[in-house]
């Protein structure tokens, strides 16, 4: 059994761009899914409800996704996710992205986390549903949904720079680092259903997200790096 431990919803972009840095790092782990309703094994490993939690060797759990990259790095320095010089810059964009670039994305993917939940019972829809309601308001998912065409639009719109910037380079700062795992787990609201649903017209975006999805252990020798 791995000792590392990550616990998350399949459907969270945060526990993606974890996923993604532990594959990238060469981290055995553990995923545990958590019910969506029944978080006891969250509760108990976290002290609280959210997603990601990760459990490390020691057997401390840490929250929030830019703790857990902070201390992975600290752990497992090689390979970084800061290059020299431009951690600043890998924090300024990660935190564009999964708060702009998140809300966006969340609105343009409703329609597919619905019906994810809805697979999965519909005491886990109604909950999912309960929670976004009581932020945005009543009739929010519903309208989501028929929101869904505009939503993708809005966020294409959005995406746009950041597809330009990557015509030429594999990353987007040239050198792989923390920007690009926040920016995969934000594209991935539009590929946990396993159909990659990015708009064609961001062919670019498109071909980082594949790129970015196939790491592994270590990430592949791309001559545009």
């Amino acid at each position: 059994m791995a000792n590392v431990r990550l616990y998350q919803f399949v459907t969270s972009p945060f526990c993606a761009k974890i996923r993604k840095i532990l594959d990238y790092k060469g981290i055995d782990y553990e995923l545990v899914e958590v019910d969506y309703v029944d978080r006891r094994n969250l509760l108990q490993a976290s002290g609280q409800m959210m997603v990601p939690a990760l459990t490390l060797p020691s057997g401390e759990t840490i929250t929030e996704s830019d703790l857990i990259a902070d201390r992975l790095e600290v752990a497992y320095p090689e390979p970084t996710i800061f290059p020299a010089h431009w951690r600043g810059i890998h924090i300024g964009l990660a935190r564009y992205f999964d708060t702009e670039i998140e809300d966006a994305l969340f609105r343009a993917a409703v329609t597919d986390e619905i019906e994810h939940y809805r697979r999965l019972g519909p005491d886990r829809e109604a909950l999912w549903r309960l929670v976004r309601e009581r932020k945005y308001g009543i009739g929010f998912c519903d309208q989501m949904v028929r929101d869904q065409a505009a939503n993708l639009e809005r966020a294409a719109a959005r995406l746009a720079p950041f597809d330009e910037t990557l015509e030429r380079r594999a990353f987007l700062l040239g050198q792989i680092g923390y920007a690009d795992f926040a920016l995969y787990g934000q594209l991935y609201y539009l590929g946990f259903t396993g159909e990659v649903k990015i708009p064609a017209q961001l062919a670019n975006l498109r071909a980082f997200y594949d790129r970015m999805d196939r790491i592994s252990a270590l990430i592949e020798s791309d001559p545009q790096g």
